[in-house]
């Protein structure tokens, strides 16, 4: 596993709508919040980067949005979210969605082994969608202490 840590602060403006995943149902709560934020932005025809990204907050809270290309004022319902990051690891998966929570767990004791701690927020950015899972790709964002 080819772990990247970057020490160069990065943000992240995303557009969408969070919630609390109740009963800890993240996945189930980030993927109500996805296709209600899609239904927006496909009503509106608003212009964006087409990748999805999902922030685990800390106290159960998810967010699930999309980067936009030309912010006119007009946000049409959906909620911003700017997420300044100092110290990060990044690893790309390449592979099934059902894979990821395992990858993460994985990232998390590599990073332990090297003597880091990781906090919140946790994001995952999905890539363009392909019909053969093996091609799918996925960035994992770990903010470290």
């Amino acid at each position: 596993m080819e772990i990247q840590v970057i020490t160069k602060p990065a943000q992240l403006d995303i557009f969408g709508f969070g919630a609390f995943a109740v009963n800890k149902d993240y996945t189930g709560t980030a993927f109500k919040l996805s296709g209600k934020m899609w239904n927006v932005i496909k009503t509106n025809d608003i212009k964006n980067r087409g990748k999805n990204i999902w922030v685990y907050e800390a106290n159960d809270k998810v967010f699930a949005g999309v980067e936009l290309d030309n912010l006119d004022g007009s946000n049409y319902g959906l909620e911003k979210n700017t997420i300044t990051i100092k110290k990060y690891a990044y690893f790309k998966h390449t592979g099934s969605y059902n894979l990821i929570k395992q990858v993460g767990q994985s990232m998390t004791k590599e990073l332990t082994k090297l003597g880091f701690e990781t906090t919140l927020p946790y994001i995952e950015i999905y890539g363009h969608w392909t019909s053969d899972e093996n091609k799918l790709e996925t960035e994992l964002i770990m903010c470290l202490k």
